[in-house]
Order: structure tokens, then sequence, then C-alpha cells
């Protein structure tokens, strides 16, 4: 699937999401972070967000583990105020939205029509992952392998890229902790360089892989990359010699 670009709009009359300080460039489009780990594409009017693990809750307490249930709701929660911030006329989901194939069954009926209000009158498109390889048809009507976005290929894990592509993933939930101050503060966060990046994961109830992890060293080997962690009022850029 891909998308051209739309025609320039006035930034003046289309927020660009939280963030009023950082953007990231990739392949020619500036991207938007947002504080809740969500991207704005103002070009294309779009918003990425990723590993949104709904009812991951229920189906831990499914292996005898009982936890509240009310992640999915905070998770909705957290893109309702994401996608009222931009306003995007399409929405793409990185995959791994839903827990497991079975989450559609355990959903309650008021986080579904809190879902279905949120997409009213926008084009969602929901890439499939590995936790999710056949999300809810109900609630997930349109779905995709990948989505071009001019050059930046967005798909569920990261992977090799042929010359003259980049890429949005997810599915590695990065985290990264930084010394201030004495102190060392750990926040999920944005990891990237040139060619690629690696989304923090957007559900509630998700953890976080520290970027020193083997998965991220294979992905940006020369250490030539940065972060930007997802503070509690600004999304701060480090480079990748502040960070660990």
């Amino acid at each position: 699937m891909r998308y051209s670009p739309r025609p320039p709009i006035s930034s003046s009359t289309r927020p660009c999401g939280l963030s009023r300080t950082q953007r990231i460039a990739l392949g020619g489009i500036d991207f938007v972070p947002d504080l809740s780990g969500a991207l704005y594409v103002p070009e294309f009017d779009t918003l990425i967000v990723a590993d949104l693990h709904l009812e991951k809750a229920s189906s831990i307490a499914r292996r005898g583990v009982h936890l509240p249930p009310y992640d999915t709701r905070a998770t909705l929660a957290q893109l309702a105020v994401a996608i009222e911030a931009s306003n995007p006329r399409r929405l793409i989901f990185l995959g791994d939205s839903f827990h497991d194939n079975d989450a559609g069954s355990r959903i309650a009926q008021a986080d579904v029509e809190k879902l279905a209000a949120l997409l009213v009158d926008r084009e969602a498109i929901w890439i499939v992952g590995n936790h999710d390889p056949v999300p809810p048809a109900d609630l997930c009507t349109r779905l995709a392998g990948h989505v071009l976005l001019g050059s930046v290929l967005l798909r569920h894990a990261p992977g090799p890229l042929e010359p003259g592509l980049h890429e949005i993933a997810g599915h590695l939930h990065p985290a990264a902790a930084v010394a201030q101050r004495g102190h060392s503060i750990r926040c999920k966060c944005f990891i990237g360089d040139a060619r690629r990046l690696v989304m923090p994961a957007f559900g509630s109830f998700t953890g976080g892989l520290s970027i020193s992890a083997e998965p991220f060293v294979a992905l940006f080997p020369s250490g030539d990359y940065a972060v930007w962690m997802l503070g509690s009022r600004a999304v701060h850029r480090f480079p990748a010699k502040r960070v660990y």
C-alpha cells in the first residue's frame, strides 16, 4: 500500500502533535513525536501508533495471574488524547494492536464503542503483528502487511532495507536511560538513525527493552543513532553517547 504526499497546508491551521520543539526527519519527511509515543506526519495528515497490545491483562489472566482489566481502557484514553492533539485524517497501527488473536472475544463492549468512536471519519489501517496476525475482523476492517509513505516503509518489525527505502517499525518497545544530576532516568523512547526509526510501545501495559540490548545493537551497529525520550512534559533528544 503506497501513499503520495498531500498538497502542502498551512501549519498554522493544522496542529502537529504535542511536541512543539522536536522533529524527526526521515526520507525527506518530517515526523512529529507525541508525548504518548505516537508519531504525527503533517505531510500525510497521519498519526502512527505502535504496539497497543489491547487486552494484554485479560490474556495474562487466562493463565491464572489476575490483573486489573483496565489496560485497554487506559490505552484508548491515551489514544484519544493523541488524536485530539493532531486531529489526523488517517491512523496507521504498526501491529500488535491486540495482544493475541482472541482479544476481540474478551474486549468490553464499552471499549469497542470507544475505539469505533475514535475512528469515525478517519481512515484506519491495521498492520498485522506477531501477536495479532489475525486481528478481530469486525474491529480491524482494513489490514496491511506494510504501508509506504513516500520512501518510508511502515511495518511491524524492523528488517532488511532495500536501497532507497527508509523504515519506521515497532515491535521492540525501546526504552533508554540517561544520567541527570546524579540520578538515572529511564523512559520509553524512539530510537533512530538516517535510515530507520523504531517507535516505543503505545500500550499502557507494555514494558520497554533497553536500547543497549542485542536487537538494537544489531540494528545500529555503528552506534551512530539518536533517541527521543518521552518525558512528562516534553520529548527530549539525546545522542547515543548520552544514553544507555
